[in-house]
């Protein structure tokens, strides 16, 4: 499986660059993964798709304010830090640029020394280890010094902070929004629940690895980076009671998606568990669990393009997003919507 095969032209021009004033107004596109129809509608639209008993499947991370500005100690060489994974305390996995500057023993300064860390080692792909020092709660400086890691094709500055956020969002560990689930209000989900619709939440820390480019020519080659998942067994009682009734699970987002997957049995059912997922689905994969998926529109040749393609078929899905460049969509993190049924 090349992975040319995943490639469609984008004008840049599409890429979405901020956020709608309102959520629940972006273009939702409506794909029949068997026969390949699509419809154009509204993303509150999603209520006349949805039907009593199905459950929807949403990711409660939260994404920290993970980017990180300072400079190298003794030096005015600046330095940016993006918090990919807490290892164990106050000891994080990160990205650093530039990266040469940054050896072992290398101290850097935060916030006027409001924050200090040390790399104290190099990892997987040249991330590096930093120890970080400070007074205080963790959480609240980093809300202090932080800026929101959005991807490098949004250029704009983010106003506001929440605008990369679900409105569900609990639990702090994410390195990027679930974007998927950005269309969805407060109101729209009361909506959801009242037409009898069960809303399950599963937790998935999205990493960078997500969104790292497919470098191998060859999709089989590619490794997928591992990221944290949960899910309780109230959830998992949600999910598995739509099932067991012939009822759909409809996943918000391929994080979702991709816990689901992960935690499944060969049946499709889940228990309590936790744990990291290192899970690649493309074309053939077999899904236990989801039935459909809510989702945005994704880079070219990338996994998410891949997981998409299992679901709904490669050729039907690059039709889908030939439509959507013709009919002007928007694409990405703040960009339109898809619904594969």
């Amino acid at each position: 499986m090349d992975v040319k095969d995943f490639y469609y032209e984008l004008p840049e021009e599409l890429i979405a660059q901020d956020p709608l004033e309102d959520r629940s107004s972006s273009r939702l596109m409506v794909l029949d993964k068997n026969t390949g129809e699509v419809e154009h509608k509204v993303f509150r639209d999603i209520l006349s798709y949805l039907k009593p008993g199905d459950c929807l499947v949403i990711n409660n991370t939260r994404v920290i304010p993970a980017r990180l500005y300072g400079v190298k100690e003794g030096t005015e060489a600046k330095i940016e830090i993006l918090l990919l994974k807490r290892k164990e305390n106050d000891i994080w996995e990160t990205l650093v640029k530039p990266g040469k500057k940054c050896k072992p023993g290398t101290k850097i300064i935060f916030g006027e020394g409001l924050l200090t860390g040390e790399i104290i080692d190099v990892v997987e792909e040249g991330n590096r280890l930093i120890q970080f020092h400070y007074e205080g709660i963790f959480e609240e400086i980093l809300d202090r010094l932080g800026q929101m890691p959005l991807p490098p094709y949004i250029t704009h500055q983010l106003q506001d902070k929440n605008r990369y956020q679900t409105v569900y969002a609990k639990y702090d560990g994410s390195a990027a929004a679930p974007t998927a689930g950005l269309h969805f209000t407060p109101e729209l989900l009361q909506q959801v629940r009242d037409m009898g619709v069960e809303i399950a939440e599963v937790t998935l820390h999205v990493g960078l690895g997500t969104f790292r480019p497919v470098k191998e020519t060859d999709v089989l080659k590619h490794h997928m980076h591992s990221e944290f998942y949960q899910i309780t067994q109230e959830e998992a009682d949600k999910i598995n009671r739509a099932k067991r009734e012939g009822h759909r699970v409809i996943a918000v987002g391929t994080t979702s998606t991709r816990t689901l997957e992960s935690a499944a049995d060969e049946q499709g059912f889940l228990k309590e568990t936790s744990g990291w997922t290192e899970i690649f689905i493309y074309p053939g994969y077999r899904f236990k669990v989801i039935d459909s998926l809510i989702t945005n529109f994704h880079l070219p040749e990338s996994t998410l393009v891949m997981l998409v393609s299992a679901l709904a078929g490669r050729e039907q899905v690059l039709h889908a997003y030939e439509i959507a460049v013709q009919e002007r969509y928007r694409f990405f993190s703040f960009g339109d919507a898809m619904l594969i049924i």
